[in-house]
């Protein structure tokens, strides 16, 4: 399917994440205020913009982790405002941190293992002496293959270096069977030929079908990865449209560049 057919595909179906009017303060910060945007099942999406733009908090109200001020989030048809990360989860919207954070003394394929076990059994207490079964580690391993751990499968996951802690995070939001999948920064940090291995992996998950959100301050990336661009700016809707819309847009250049950068762009 060419990027063209996949758009128009898309485009023609009911979105998997609709987000209207959010708005989210903290005291007297405005962290968020009345952005709207949807997602479709098989589409990549970037939501992009400066430090403090508002994009991670955004994330935490789809995840569940925030309750919006004002505002709703749709997620596969149904009302998800405020509703628990755990719930979110078992609905099917898996997410990766920008901080890395694995089991350290549990191997690879143990901690894969415990995701799925979250997913089938739905507590860290109910999946306890459950989550090391033949199945579950069979299902882990296939995980890890699809993202070229499966070689690492054993080792420790506190001795992996950066490159492979990202496809570790990445497996282990996989693990949760996503529909949508929420990547933060997965690409901080990486070398070029790692880069272009996720690059790879994400198109992957998203020929899958599955709704992939993502924050990326590497343009190159994002530009080269999102169908569509939305664009925040001191937690407001700046711009949004494919990459090369927003690159030329003069609100988005000011944003990123500082007054001035838009009459020489």
């Amino acid at each position: 399917m060419t990027d063209v057919e996949r758009k128009d595909h898309a485009s023609s179906r009911e979105p998997l994440l609709s987000v209207r009017g959010l708005s989210k303060r903290f005291g007297g910060l405005q962290a968020l205020e009345d952005v709207s945007f949807d997602l479709h099942p098989g589409e990549i999406l970037g939501l992009l913009g400066p430090n403090g733009a508002g994009k991670t908090t955004c994330f935490n109200m789809i995840s569940g982790m925030f309750s919006p001020t004002a505002g709703r989030i749709f997620f596969d048809g149904t009302d998800t405002t405020g509703v628990s990360p755990a719930e979110m989860a078992r609905r099917g919207v898996g997410r990766t941190f920008q901080i890395v954070r694995p089991f350290p003394s549990l191997s690879v394929l143990e901690n894969v293992s415990v995701s799925l076990g979250l997913r089938r059994y739905g507590s860290l207490g109910c999946l306890l002496g459950r989550w090391g079964t033949r199945s579950v580690r069979e299902e882990a391993r296939e995980i890890l293959a699809s993202v070229g751990l499966a070689d690492l499968a054993s080792r420790r996951a506190g001795l992996l270096p950066l490159g492979n802690l990202r496809r570790l995070e990445l497996a282990r939001a996989l693990a949760l069977r996503p529909k949508l999948l929420l990547l933060d920064e997965t690409f901080s940090g990486l070398r070029a030929e790692e880069i272009r291995q996720m690059e790879l992996h994400v198109r992957g998950v998203r020929d899958a079908g599955v709704g992939v959100l993502l924050i990326e301050h590497n343009m190159k990336v994002a530009m080269a990865l999102s169908e569509r661009i939305v664009v925040l700016d001191h937690g407001r809707k700046l711009a949004e449209g494919t990459g090369a819309e927003v690159a030329a847009d003069p609100r988005v250049v000011e944003a990123y560049l500082g007054k001035g950068a838009s009459g020489h762009a």
